[in-house]
């Protein structure tokens, strides 16, 4: 499945780390490092690695939290919000498509399993 919406990302020249991440990011902004990190459970060095590739695109902005100084925000940029919203719809039409190819009642077990392998390690 990664390969299909890598492929279908491919053009944006983000894969679907990246567009998990940026699609986080504009949910939640800005969002702290620490925070981001939990929401889609990385830990903090791996999350801070993965913005700054990002933030070197242009896609990201990391700033200082005026509410706690030792800690990082990350938000969108203009190009980041572009970007995302030009790739947004070929993430959807990948989503279709691999409904369509595995049906629906495989796409709800596949959610069920991750979910549940989820809650299993953490």
């Amino acid at each position: 499945m990664t390969e299909a919406y890598d492929a279908a990302l491919a053009s944006f020249e983000i894969n679907i780390a990246q567009y998990f991440l940026l699609r986080t990011i504009a949910d939640h902004q800005p969002v702290s490092l620490t925070q981001l990190g939990a929401l889609v459970d990385l830990d903090r060095s791996t999350i801070g690695r993965n913005v700054k590739v990002l933030e070197s695109r242009e896609l990201t902005h990391i700033g200082i939290d005026p509410g706690d100084q030792r800690e990082r925000v990350v938000s969108l940029t203009s190009d980041g919000k572009a970007l995302l919203r030009r790739a947004t719809p070929a993430w959807d039409r990948c989503q279709v498509s691999v409904r369509e190819k595995i049906g629906l009642k495989k796409v709800e077990a596949l959610r069920s399993m991750l979910a549940e392998l989820g809650e299993a390690i953490t």
